[in-house]
């Protein structure tokens, strides 16, 4: 039957490909994905072969109609992403949206997505949390959001890069205080994870002394919350 298929990917390690996204990538007429040779080298480690289109923030929008039509004409398509679950923070909401829109059919495959695997293994309270996704480059935008959340009552997670680490904690520093808890999680699943658990202040010096490199989620704790 046509339909949408959502197939998460792995974010560092190609262990946790399940073999349902695997069976659905191999049985589709299409995959989307962001990058041809990021999910080349995915489509080749599972000795795959299908006919990729780029869909990115940039071109999403434009290719929703030719997306839309292949899955009309009876085609099967699976939306992936460079690396976790497509449409959290990646491209895809538009397509999916769209898809719904239509009647068409969306099946989602469980798997390897940031959020839930920083904040488990981060120590930090689990029974609530906002997921706020990268902020703005600017510093004074950064801040606003720090201040708006500021009393919040869950765990918020962000997306944050290596460009832009330091900046975020020295802003979070500034606005919820020295003592504030907050989880650094880098490169997750890969060889060089790591995991800085903390007060703010503390956590700001470990992550400079390493050096600021690969990617980040960042957890922030509630208020109440101490170590």
């Amino acid at each position: 039957m046509s339909k949408l298929i959502i197939v998460p990917t792995p974010i560092g390690n190609f262990g946790d490909m399940s073999r349902r996204a695997i069976e659905a990538i191999g049985s589709c007429d299409i995959v989307l994905c962001e990058d041809t040779r990021v999910c080349s080298r995915l489509l080749r480690h599972f000795k795959l072969d299908k006919k990729m289109i780029v869909c990115r923030d940039d071109n999403e929008r434009s290719r929703i109609p030719k997306i839309i039509d292949a899955i009309r004409g009876g085609k099967v398509v699976c939306l992936t992403c460079d690396a976790g679950t497509p449409a959290i923070s990646d491209p895809g909401f538009g397509i999916v949206r769209a898809c719904r829109k239509c009647g068409i059919a969306v099946e989602v495959i469980p798997g390897p997505c940031a959020i839930p695997t920083a904040l488990c293994a981060s120590g930090l309270p689990s029974d609530g949390f906002l997921f706020l996704g990268f902020l703005p480059s600017r510093t004074s935008a950064r801040v606003k959001t720090f201040q708006r959340y500021a009393d919040f009552d869950h765990s918020m997670i962000f997306y944050e890069s290596c460009h832009r680490i330091l900046k975020f904690l020295g802003d979070l520093r500034a606005v919820m205080g020295e003592n504030r808890v907050v989880c650094i999680a880098r490169e997750l699943t890969k060889l060089h994870e790591t995991f800085h658990v903390g007060e703010v202040g503390h956590v700001c010096g470990a992550v400079a002394a390493e050096g600021a490199k690969g990617e980040y989620v960042a957890i922030v704790a509630p208020k109440r919350f101490k170590l």
